[in-house]
């Protein structure tokens, strides 16, 4: 059973994909932070370094977007060279078409390209190029063979296409239809391009629902499950058959019901248990992410290079998974448990590579180094998940944000066990306060579960950061000592 789960607020919107109970995808977007990664500006070249092949870009945000000229959306050499040949004419003053691949990072700017890329949800259209490529995960050479021959005889004229895993069982009609909607949207984006002054947003990417919808359409999912009765409209617009739609009106917070908070929260630890007994030790830099792989308290078989293999074969299972879980990106390096076998080392490498299939983003250079280190490189372009669940990863710290959904989800569990209760009074230390007064993520006025009970917030700071006292009364006669406190 795979099931895409929506809890919804008004300021914010988390999404995750479950696969038989296990979480397999976490994402979030509050309606004030929105990603920029597919946006398209109209954008002013400030600086151009020439030694370094890169420019400069003003496209309206805080930081100047950073374009490496020599870069090309698709593999084809010919192109490539074209492409760094025209960025080399690029100068201060320059107005430019781009689209962000990156989002800011840290102190970063965002990651710019000039090769526009609308993605449907069968194809992506290459708008500046007459490239045509299919996913790697259509793996069915006649199915292949024709999708490629079909698109290249339908494809919109002087324009690229790459065909999407989702096409293996999409009709021809579909897939017809949307590159004709991509090439309208192609001329719509142009056209607003050419009228719009220069540093400003051009085309907005879809929000996350629909990016979401658009990215898992045939990928199987059995149930969309909402707690927003508005979303049941907006999933049936966007195609999704209304039988696998499902509204979740219960008390429960619907991450609780669904078994999958704890798996959550468990993201913004660094330390990862294996199955056998083992775990996983996640350490991020800037630069790079290092996960080191313990046996723990498997002790597997007498001989020592088998149980090195079998711990190494459960943890790289376990890290396929953690990577697409907490959305890591950029360099990453794994330390094996040391094996002296080179036959065992090489087959450690490839079921890895066999494990980084499932994932929807691009996992690449999975190569063993001299030292014994498996390194490799995933495509980074939205936030890693710890960014928002955590303060400062560092110190793994949770966020004020996410302390407000684990309060909420707490006063729902004792509201449910306290049901005769109609009066709660609820205190937090005065950050805490001011989160809940700040994101409305607790209002009553759309959070159905406490509708009926009357609540009061007071300030406490003896209460620790993340803590909270809830307290349950039959009438106001009772709470009025404190009450009292509150004022």
């Amino acid at each position: 059973m795979i099931r895409l789960i929506f809890d919804f607020v008004p300021t914010c919107l988390r999404v995750a994909l479950v696969e038989n109970e296990e979480l397999v995808e976490f994402n979030i977007e509050y309606a004030s932070m929105r990603g920029i990664v597919g946006n398209i500006y109209k954008g002013r070249v400030e600086k151009v370094i020439d030694t370094m092949h890169c420019a400069f870009v003003n496209i309206g945000l805080e930081r100047n977007g950073f374009l490496y000229t020599g870069e090309s959306l698709v593999e084809d050499n010919k192109l490539t060279e074209e492409r760094q040949i025209n960025s080399k004419k690029f100068k201060n003053g320059d107005v430019i078409m781009c689209q962000v691949i990156k989002d800011q990072f840290g102190t970063k700017g965002p990651r710019l390209t000039t090769d526009i890329s609308i993605p449907g949800s069968y194809v992506v259209l290459l708008p500046n190029s007459e490239f045509v490529g299919i996913s790697r995960k259509i793996e069915n050479y006649e199915r292949k063979q024709f999708l490629l021959d079909f698109v290249k005889e339908n494809k919109p004229k002087g324009m690229g296409i790459i065909i999407r895993s989702s096409c293996n069982k999409a009709e021809i009609e579909d897939i017809s239809k949307e590159m004709e909607k991509l090439k309208e949207l192609w001329q719509q984006i142009e056209k607003d391009y050419s009228f719009s002054p220069e540093k400003k947003l051009i085309f907005e990417e879809r929000d996350l629902l629909k990016r979401v919808v658009r990215d898992t359409l045939y990928e199987n999912v059995d149930e969309f499950i909402v707690n927003n009765e508005n979303m049941v409209q907006l999933l049936e617009e966007e195609g999704i058959d209304k039988d696998k739609i499902k509204y979740y009106d219960g008390q429960d917070s619907i991450f609780v019901h669904y078994g999958i908070a704890n798996q959550i929260e468990d993201l913004a630890s660094n330390k990862v248990p294996l199955d056998n007994g083992g775990y996983l030790i996640i350490d991020k830099t800037e630069a790079l992410t290092v996960i080191d792989v313990n046996t723990g308290k498997f002790v597997g078989s007498k001989n020592l290079e088998q149980t090195a293999y079998e711990a190494n074969k459960e943890a790289a299972k376990e890290i396929a998974k953690t990577l697409r879980r907490r959305n890591l990106s950029g360099i990453i390096v794994i330390d094996f448990i040391d094996m002296q076998d080179e036959k065992h080392q090489k087959q450690i490498v490839e079921y890895l590579k066999e494990q980084l299939k499932k994932d929807n983003v691009k996992t690449s250079s999975v190569e063993m180094t001299t030292l014994g280190l498996v390194e490799l490189t995933r495509k980074k372009s939205r936030l890693p998940v710890d960014s928002f669940l955590l303060d400062n990863p560092s110190e793994r710290q949770f966020s004020i944000e996410y302390l407000v959904f684990k309060l909420r989800d707490k006063m729902i569990a004792y509201a449910m066990r306290n049901s005769a209760y109609n009066y709660i009074v609820v205190k937090v230390n005065q950050e805490l306060m001011d989160a809940i007064l700040e994101t409305g993520y607790i209002s009553k006025d759309y959070s159905g579960f406490l509708k009926d009970k009357k609540i009061y917030f007071g300030v406490d700071n003896t209460i620790s950061r993340g803590e909270s006292d809830i307290k349950f009364y039959l009438s106001e006669k009772d709470i009025s000592g404190d009450l009292q406190e509150l004022k």
